[in-house]
């Protein structure tokens, strides 16, 4: 029977360093097959905000570093802009594999499906084990989704602060907003940009 869950490969124990090193034989879903490398978070290991994405892109999964692509830029300067200091931050997503389409040469970005987020959610329970965050903020409807549960509507709750309902994530603070990506392929960037901004003033 072929594994669906990260969980055999979580380590017990240890710290970040541990986790980030176990990720990379990783095989609870398939996404691993085609990717370059598991992405893990990165950041403060006591930061009182961890932000959550959807998944690494084509960049990331060269470099192994989570938002290092235009959408990390992007995400750098609206925490500069509301004062929050990048490296006092944790950033992870929610899948540590890039899905993605190949077309040619390039790699389409694919969003990832259920299975593939619940596969993967052993990972991120054991980010937030270690780090032990006070607020998480979720970057766009997949880690949404992971943190509050499917019935979770973006457009009708970011920028607030919500407690999860009962189970792994509850004692949280979570404030929920778009992904950077999404506010670059916006058709009015600058106003999508300052709504995201306004999200993460929540924040800070």
């Amino acid at each position: 029977m072929a594994v669906t869950t990260a969980e055999p490969y979580v380590p017990a124990a240890g710290g970040l360093d541990d986790l980030r090193a176990a990720a990379q034989s990783c095989h609870g879903c398939d996404l691993y097959r085609h990717a370059t490398q598991a992405v893990f978070g990165a950041g403060s290991p006591s930061a009182s905000v961890m932000l959550i994405g959807e998944q690494p892109g084509d960049r990331e999964d060269i470099t192994g570093e989570p938002f290092t692509g235009p959408a990390g830029k992007l995400l750098d300067r609206a925490l500069d802009e509301v004062g929050i200091d990048r490296d006092s931050v944790y950033v992870t997503n929610a899948v540590k594999h890039f899905r993605f389409d190949q077309r040619g040469k390039r790699r389409i970005h694919k969003t990832p499906g259920r299975t593939e987020v619940v596969a993967c959610l052993p990972w991120l329970l054991a980010e937030l084990s270690r780090v032990r965050p006070d607020t998480v903020v979720c970057l766009g409807a997949t880690a949404a989704k992971a943190v509050l549960g499917t019935g979770f509507r973006l457009t009708e709750n970011r920028g607030s602060v919500i407690s999860p309902p009962e189970g792994v994530f509850e004692g949280l603070r979570v404030v929920a907003t778009v992904h950077p990506s999404a506010v670059l392929r916006a058709p009015d960037r600058d106003q999508a940009y300052a709504d995201f901004v306004a999200d993460l003033r929540v924040v800070a």
